[in-house]
């Protein structure tokens, strides 16, 4: 392995000789200038891994040496040395992008973690990531059992995220095999939990099951209007935990957040059914029911959620909710005139809805075409992608404005999506459903045991065709195919991202509530 290589300039090196004995005794090999010219000359000819410069030497000085550095090697670390403590320099130094900003007299001590902070701090996080994920992986294996409450689903789920998050920005890539197996066990057992809970949670007021998608409204969005605040519901479709994740750091220089939790979806997973659900207050088979007009099936591909604003007004008034509203879908890019108009809107209604489809539509995009499908190839990449999105979006534009003003935001979604890579084969119908992750119909045939089968639609609330109509759900990684092509299906399907069926990506989804900084 070779040594990591350092060009320290100061106009004073001879009295440094100590430091860079310290230095070449730890393991780096020194090479050295006495002023800023010779400093270019030598980052021209060589390469270095981390350059330290004197800021106050004789002919040009070490901020100008600093520009001419940057200008030939723009990624290599400077740590800027200086004896002046002013305050225009640090700023100077620090919008010259400086890695590092020491006072004098340095110690070698100072110098060594300046190094680990900006040569080695891959290296050491990797390592520290591994074997702190290494200390946690029999404790979160020992907590996965059949008996936890939703609470504590919630919890797995997190750490699950935040070691997925960890472990993908470290260089060790042996621990995302075994992190990606102990997320398969859990999602077996939630599974499970789900089998044997979701219909009873029907019997139960809320506290003594999950949250859902019909309490949304009620339970968060509406105190929030009776403390008299303007509030803005933003619905990113198909968003997932470890997005939001990834989006928070850029959210929170504009709000902070009041509250983060997770909610559970309805089953199934899916626009037409969570989503509807959440704007009516109501479980699809009761909108069926009491607005039989503003329901349309699950075959009637072009209208699944053409009434959503109209299912919340009727929601607000069951409630009595004299608020003004202003409500939007946004599956576009528009720009500032949009930003703009938005911005008006929301501060001229008590409550706000904005439905963005961007994310789905990456999700759809990674299907359907190679191009996206090669950008978002793994779940690191498929939540840069998001995050990409989000940081140039009209979305965020909108927020910044948003956050001079008083207005709470929450964040949320209808359902999340899950990475499948294994097809299950079905027989049904003419009349059965294309989505791959759940399937409703008549006389559904099925072998594999890793399907949860309602056979009465009533007991979920959920709508029926006939008498005969039964619901079937696909977990883990799995996705329902037909057995006509179905080599073809299964190939193309593989390793795309869905929804509709029961993991805890799909149905453990982001609930928070913002409040601007200022």
């Amino acid at each position: 392995m070779n040594k990591p290589r350092i060009l320290w300039t100061d106009d004073e090196i001879d009295l440094l000789r100590a430091h860079i004995l310290f230095l070449q005794e730890k393991g780096y090999e020194v090479e050295t200038a006495n002023n800023g010219l010779d400093a270019v000359e030598k980052v021209s000819d060589s390469y270095y891994d981390i350059i330290f410069l004197d800021e106050n030497m004789p002919g040009i000085t070490g901020l100008e040496t600093l520009t001419r550095i940057k200008a030939i090697a723009p990624n290599v670390p400077v740590v800027l040395i200086t004896k002046s403590e002013e305050e225009n320099i640090m700023d100077e130094a620090v919008g010259a992008k400086i890695a590092d900003y020491l006072i004098k007299p340095v110690n070698p001590k100072q110098i060594l973690l300046t190094l680990k902070k900006n040569i080695d701090q891959k290296r050491l996080v990797t390592q520290q990531t591994t074997s702190k994920y290494q200390m946690q992986f029999a404790q979160i294996g020992m907590q996965i059992n059949d008996r936890m409450s939703f609470d504590e689903w919630k919890e797995i789920y997190k750490k699950l995220v935040y070691w997925e998050i960890e472990l993908s920005e470290s260089e060790d890539s042996a621990m995302d095999e075994v992190l990606a197996m102990q997320k398969d066990d859990a999602n077996k057992t939630f599974f499970r939990y789900i089998k044997d809970n979701y219909v009873d949670w029907f019997n139960k007021e809320l506290g003594e099951r999950p949250m859902f998608s019909t309490d949304i409204f009620k339970h968060v969005v509406f105190p929030l209007l009776d403390q008299k605040k303007k509030t803005l519901v933003l619905i990113i479709d198909n968003l997932r935990y470890d997005q939001w994740r990834i989006f928070s750091p850029v959210i929170n220089e504009y709000f902070r957040t009041q509250t983060e939790d997770l909610y559970c979806s309805i089953l199934p997973t899916a626009t037409m059914y969570a989503r509807n659900a959440m704007f009516a207050g109501l479980m699809p088979s009761e909108i069926e029911k009491v607005y039989p007009d503003l329901w349309e099936h699950d075959d009637n591909e072009g209208h699944k959620n053409k009434y959503e604003e109209v299912l919340l007004q009727k929601q607000m008034a069951r409630y009595a909710r004299k608020e003004s509203m202003f409500f939007e879908k946004a599956a576009g890019i528009r720009k500032e005139r949009w930003v703009a108009d938005s911005l008006k809107n929301i501060l001229a209604n008590d409550l706000s809805v904005l439905v963005v489809n961007f994310v789905d539509m990456i999700s759809h995009a990674r299907t359907e075409m190679d191009m996206i499908r090669e950008l978002a190839n793994n779940e690191k990449a498929y939540r840069s992608l998001t995050l990409s999105w989000f940081k140039n979006s009209a979305l965020l534009d909108m927020l910044k404005s948003m956050a001079e003003h008083d207005v709470r935001v929450i964040v949320t979604t209808d359902h999340g999506a899950i990475r499948v890579n294994n097809a299950v084969k079905v027989i049904g119908d003419r009349e059965t459903n294309t989505n791959l992750r759940y399937k409703l119909g008549r006389n559904l045939n099925f072998k594999s045991k890793n399907v949860f089968e309602v056979r009465d639609p009533r007991k979920i609330y959920l709508p029926s065709r006939n008498v005969s109509t039964s619901y079937i759900f696909a977990t883990g990684t799995d996705f329902f195919a037909y057995p006509n092509n179905y080599n073809y299906y299964a190939n193309y399907y593989k390793d795309t991202f869905q929804h509709g069926g029961i993991s805890m990506e799909e149905m453990i989804i982001p609930l928070i509530t913002l409040i601007p900084k200022k």
